[in-house]
């Protein structure tokens, strides 16, 4: 208890989050063995991207956008090692504690959110084998992937024109390939159906 605290008589504030997996999960202090991917992707997806301000019937879920930049970084990068397709697939693992927060929000907080985000992404590397920070290179192939999920998804479903979304994120190069165009009509999921589609991309890369 702090110092505060024992002056005033109060409890210090909870800092944890009871998971349906049983796990008890320390925010300030996350332990990768207090970490299950089973509450990772159903928190996931039921997190919608956009704050939900995207066309159909079901919000655009975290789950299935982590799914498309796996997908998208094994495009720009086909021999991609199969750790660095994991480490895409979790990159926004930690917003199924903290939720998705657009952008603009994330920079009015500040260093302490980014701070809190980053603790809790090493202990979710380190959970499934990862280094708790992957090389430079890969960082930067994920966010190449992740800001071409951003302008698919601006452009299709969340109302963006073609050149807003290419001055916000950037207009993506390098997506060719077969079946690029089914993976790019992107149509919202149910939440189970997400969910069942992160779980599955995760399995085929443990």
């Amino acid at each position: 208890m702090s110092t505060s605290s024992r002056k005033t008589g109060r409890k210090p504030p909870r800092a944890w989050q009871r998971m349906l997996s049983g796990r008890r999960l320390d925010l300030l202090d996350p332990a990768p063995v207090d970490i299950e991917i089973e509450d990772i992707a159903l928190g996931l997806s039921r997190v919608a991207r956009w704050n939900g301000q995207t066309t159909g019937e079901w919000p655009f879920s975290v789950a299935q956008h982590c799914v498309l930049v796996e997908r998208l970084a094994t495009i720009f990068r086909p021999q991609l090692d199969r750790r660095w397709r994991l480490a895409a697939l979790l990159h926004d693992a930690p917003e199924y504690v903290i939720g998705d927060m657009i952008s603009p929000f994330k920079a009015a907080l500040g260093l302490d959110y980014k701070d809190f985000e980053q603790r809790l992404m090493r202990a979710i590397h380190i959970r499934f084998g990862l280094p708790p920070e992957p090389p430079q290179w890969v960082e930067k192939l994920i966010k190449r992937a992740d800001r071409a999920s951003a302008f698919i998804e601006a452009t299709r479903l969340a109302g963006f024109s073609d050149a807003e979304a290419a001055r916000f994120f950037g207009r993506p190069r390098g997506l060719k390939g077969a079946g690029v165009d089914a993976l790019l009509a992107l149509e919202p999921l149910p939440p189970e159906a997400a969910r069942t589609a992160f779980l599955q991309r995760f399995e085929r890369l443990r």
